[in-house]
């Protein structure tokens, strides 16, 4: 009976978390248009719904009937799943992130029999509590990476083909960078496990002992997302569309949901690590956890109404010869001043 009830609860949160994720992709997009639109003194979406509330609506009404092209390409079970799996491995992360201190009570009664729910941590605000899940976030997040690549190759064509060496070459140099800045904050905190982490940031939030952490983890992240200045993957004055030239229909819009997903992600992630997570004063935790995310969002997209695509050379330039290197002072200086306050 029991477990019953903990597959229920946990199935229960699995689709809460996925029907919240996919509309804040959905608004993110207008979010981007509206914030674009008012940053550059013009109006944005505001035709569909009061003050263009159902333009994603509309958006995803038009790509799901939109013609899917058939093209002739070099491998055609690997261009229909390209978009799949990097939608996947964009969404998937959110199971091991918390977003809210408790969303269940600790014990329920069914059928006049409690079961306890602390049991396997099924009234935390996280579908799975899992002790590594740091490494699980990283290395899940980056096989969306393998989808972009497959794409790419897939479609034969060599702007597509182009878009996807660029990740590849453009993961491996942030990912890097990415996780030693990460480092900083386990040596902190001294677990893996990211409801320890945002535990441990009762008081302080990690943001104020890894400051130089923070500011290298969005800028990897950025890369990561491949989001301006680093969405080189995509450029459109070299490549066209890049990795997604040849698709359209769903399989354009599954790629599209991972773009806005990963920046959803990175951003949860970068507020669960350095900004306290859920923590914060009379809201509710979920509340506190929605805001914060979402002004880094926002901080996404002011970036990109702000600042050039730079060069691919120097991207790598700056990911290898500038990132990398404080990346890695940056895990020194941690583990000596752990050493020095004991």
């Amino acid at each position: 009976m029991d477990w019953i009830v903990y597959a229920v609860l946990t199935l229960a949160k699995t689709a809460l978390i996925l029907f919240i994720l996919l509309t804040a992709v959905a608004y993110a997009t207008l979010m981007e248009r509206k914030v674009l639109g008012f940053m550059q003194l013009r109006l944005g979406p505001n035709r569909v719904g009061p003050w263009g509330l159902l333009q994603p609506l509309a958006d995803g009404v038009k790509l799901f009937f939109k013609e899917d092209i058939a093209l002739p390409v070099s491998e055609p079970r690997l261009y229909a799943l390209a978009p799949w799996v990097t939608a996947v491995a964009a969404l998937t992360p959110f199971a091991a992130i918390p977003f809210a201190d408790t969303i269940f009570p600790e014990t329920v009664t069914v059928f006049g029999r409690t079961v306890d729910l602390t049991v396997y941590g099924i009234h935390k605000g996280v579908i799975a509590d899992l002790p590594g899940a740091v490494l699980f976030i990283l290395a899940i997040s980056s096989l969306s990476t393998y989808g972009v690549v497959l794409g790419g190759w897939a479609s034969d064509n060599r702007y597509s083909l182009l878009g996807g060496i660029r990740v590849t070459a453009q993961m491996i140099s942030y990912e890097l960078s990415l996780g030693m800045a990460v480092v900083g904050v386990l040596m902190v905190a001294g677990s893996m496990r990211l409801t320890e982490i945002v535990e441990a940031q009762s008081r302080v939030p990690f943001v104020v002992y890894q400051p130089l952490g923070f500011v290298l983890f969005l800028t990897a992240a950025f890369a990561e997302a491949c989001r301006t200045p680093f969405d080189l993957i995509e450029c459109e004055n070299e490549l066209v569309a890049g990795y997604h030239t040849e698709y359209s229909s769903m399989k354009f819009a599954l790629f599209q949901l991972a773009e806005y997903a990963h920046i959803i992600t990175v951003s949860a992630v970068a507020v669960t690590l350095y900004l306290g997570g859920w923590q914060g004063p009379w809201l509710p935790s979920g509340a506190w956890f929605a805001l914060k995310t979402g002004a880094l969002v926002f901080f996404f997209i002011w970036v990109r109404a702000t600042y050039p695509r730079v060069r691919f050379d120097q991207l790598m330039h700056f990911g290898w010869k500038v990132l990398l290197p404080l990346s890695l002072a940056n895990v020194v200086a941690t583990g000596c001043l752990l050493m020095m306050w004991g």
